[in-house]
């Protein structure tokens, strides 16, 4: 055996161990899924060749390794699991109680429970044993989780029934939590043995749910609340939820003691608010209240959409503040070179997660908001996604703390850093600064712009640092034996990446000006432009009064798109895209044209998942026939292209008549154009 081979299978086996314990230890992965099974497919490469490499503990050698990367097999639920529609504020709860008892003309009671932050699963149980327990997965399909679920003390394992009054078949939906004091417990203990700690107690439900090993989902103390059953047979006849819950706690099922039944929504949101003064009271997280019909034959006159049922909604809480330390300010660079001011923070568990980094904005920000390192912050989850920092309080304010001021220079090239007339940002103004170069390949490969797999930020950086790239253009002149010797990139995963680079050469022209990065040119214009001018060098060349004439072309974007041929280093990487064979015009279009019958004049709106088509894939597919893909439904829409789980836009579309498309009929219309 080659001592290169040797060397080479040793390290795959450490790096695939080491991402397993990343994915399933602590449910925190750093590569995709490809990368991971790129791998694995070639340590599997080397052991054909040289099987004196093959050892017992390999991960070739452990039963469906090599298939898939989650070691749980799927299981179909008997009834869907659906999601809620929102409600973030009063009047929005109002309205969907209204709209209820419009509808159903007939009085409504309302079940009202508190909405536990963690993991739905459904239990089975057969003749009154429990025989599985899945994930929620996509609502139709979960993971088998039953191994790890049979460790959660309060999962009843044996139905309290009587042969003939328990159901033959019953399924019962829970949401699995860890407590908080179990949540404290574990992070001591990972930080007492130099683990990386948790989050919030939901990530770290997640992960403990998801052990290859129910002796460690055991020592991580889950809990569970049981709000519903899904599919039933057999039992005793129930007709509403608040039977229905007696009865799962006589079964045996731990039930919210929380939950409380009101006649009007009032009283409902009374309730809704007394339970977000109590959230941090409970000993477990919640992040709203669910609102449920209790009369179950009414539930069935209202039914559902095909995402949610319409008798229940999920009234969610506003997001969370809670007080830190300020620690510094710094600036970081993005690709077009504005400088953006961040907050670094000392952590604080907020909104569901620990944060320790914050969105400043821009240097008129931070002087409103008077905000100094040193200064006791005020921070919160803007719409519970997005960091920000409030404002100071002035009274805990240390003397020595002093107003910040932007820097000069930037903290990645050392050029200068210059705010521009008329803006409110800064920006690096060296084209060659290496935090844009590598930002500007990401966003070049990114999904909507060439959507090259397997060049995330962390790899583009490594290109970058070998000096293999100075551009996006440089990406294709890759060759697998350049990226073999970078740490992490086997000939696998090198042939991957090149293909996946080579591939996305013949991408629709409105991509390839996304990915260009002409500043205010999104995928709506670019779409436009492509449309209208046909070519990236009619394009360059069209005058002022020509781009305007393109739809949502303005005197802003016109300007844009000047600059950015003017400056010669752009117009270099389009010359050296062009020469290396990337696709820089819309082939000539006729009515007979590959690209299949005219959709010119007719909007289309696409919702749900397609089997064959990515949602980019149908976009493209309209677009190259002149037809145009708008984000919402309208009058003016002329048909719905509605995959499996489509959202409220296929109600919409029924509710003012719009024609609705399956896949077939869609393909059908790709192939021979719309029929009377």
């Amino acid at each position: 055996v080659p001592e290169e081979a040797a060397r080479r299978a040793a390290a795959l086996r450490d790096e695939i161990a080491y991402h397993d314990e990343l994915y399933y230890g602590r449910d925190a992965p750093i590569i995709s899924d490809a990368e991971y099974d790129a791998l694995v497919a070639e340590l599997r490469d080397l052991e054909t060749r040289y099987p004196q490499l093959v050892t017992p503990d390999s991960p070739t050698q452990r039963p469906g390794a090599a298939r898939s990367r989650t070691p749980f097999a799927p299981v179909r639920h008997l009834e869907p699991m659906l999601s809620l529609d929102n409600a973030f504020d009063r009047e929005a709860l109002i309205a969907w109680g209204r709209r209820v008892q419009r509808q159903l003309d007939a009085p409504v009671r309302y079940v009202c429970e508190p909405k536990i932050d963690g993991l739905a699963v459904s239990l089975q149980y057969e003749d009154g044993e429990l025989v599985c327990a899945a994930t929620r997965g996509d609502g139709e399909v979960g993971e088998d989780v039953t191994a790890n679920v049979r460790t959660i003390a309060d999962v009843p394992r044996r139905l309290r029934a009587e042969p003939g009054e328990r159901p033959r078949r019953l399924e019962v939906r829970g949401e699995v939590f860890m407590p908080i004091a179990a949540f404290e417990e574990l992070n001591r203990r990972q930080g007492e043995a130099g683990r990386r700690l948790f989050a919030n107690p939901r990530n770290a439900a997640a992960g403990s749910l998801r052990q290859l090993d129910p002796a460690v989902t055991a020592g991580r103390h889950l809990a569970i609340f049981c709000y519903q059953p899904g599919a039933k047979e057999g039992g005793p006849e129930l007709r509403t939820h608040t039977q229905t819950l007696r009865w799962l706690a006589e079964l045996g099922f731990p039930v919210n003691p929380h939950i409380e039944a009101h006649d009007d929504l009032d009283a409902v949101y009374r309730f809704c608010r007394r339970m977000e003064g109590q959230r941090h009271d409970l000993g477990y997280d919640i992040d709203g209240v669910v609102v449920k019909l209790d009369d179950l034959a009414q539930r069935e006159v209202l039914g559902a959409t095909s995402r949610a049922p319409r008798w229940a909604i999920a009234y969610k809480f506003p997001p969370e503040e809670r007080t830190t330390r300020l620690r510094d300010i710094m600036v970081s660079i993005g690709r077009t070179g504005r400088a953006t001011p961040f907050a670094v923070l000392e952590p604080v568990f907020v909104g569901g997660s620990t944060v320790s980094l914050a969105t400043l904005h821009n240097e008129d920000e931070v002087a409103r908001r008077d905000v100094r390192v040193g200064d006791t912050v005020i921070v919160r989850k803007a719409g519970d996604v997005i960091p920000e920092v409030v404002g100071p309080v002035p009274a805990k304010r240390p003397p020595e703390a002093r107003p910040w001021v932007f820097p000069d220079t930037c903290p990645a090239c050392g050029g200068p850093l210059v705010r521009l007339a008329g803006e409110a940002d800064h920006y690096c103004v060296n084209f060659d600064c290496p935090a844009q170069r590598v930002q500007r390949v990401v966003h070049f490969a990114g999904r909507s712009a060439m959507d090259i797999e397997g060049l995330g930020e962390e790899r583009v950086r490594q290109l970058v640092d070998a000096g293999l790239i100075d551009d996006a253009a440089d990406l294709y002149g890759l060759r697998v034996e350049q990226l073999v010797p970078l740490e992490r990139m086997g000939p696998t995963s090198a042939a991957k990446l090149v293909a996946a680079i080579e591939a996305s050469k013949d991408r629709p022209l409105a991509r390839l000006l996304v990915a260009l990065g002409i500043r205010h040119v999104g995928p709506t214009v670019a779409q436009a432009l492509a449309r209208e001018l046909r070519s990236l060098e009619a394009i360059e060349h069209a005058p002022p009064e020509r781009l305007q004439e393109v739809e949502g072309v303005g005197p802003v974007i016109v300007e844009s798109i000047r600059r950015f041929f003017e400056f010669e280093q752009n117009r270099r990487v389009v010359e050296k895209l062009r020469a290396a064979g990337v696709r820089t015009a819309e082939a000539a279009r006729t009515a007979a044209s590959a690209a299949g019958p005219s959709l010119a004049g007719l909007t289309f709106v696409l919702t749900g998942t397609l089997t064959h088509f990515t949602r980019e894939q149908a976009r493209a597919a309209i677009e190259e026939r002149g037809g145009r893909v708008s984000s919402g439904v309208s009058t003016r829409t002329s048909y719905v292209v509605a995959g499996t789980r489509p959202g409220s836009k296929l109600e919409r579309a029924e509710a003012l008549g719009v024609p609705v498309l399956d896949e077939a009929a869609f393909e059908r219309l790709l192939e021979i154009g719309p029929t009377p």
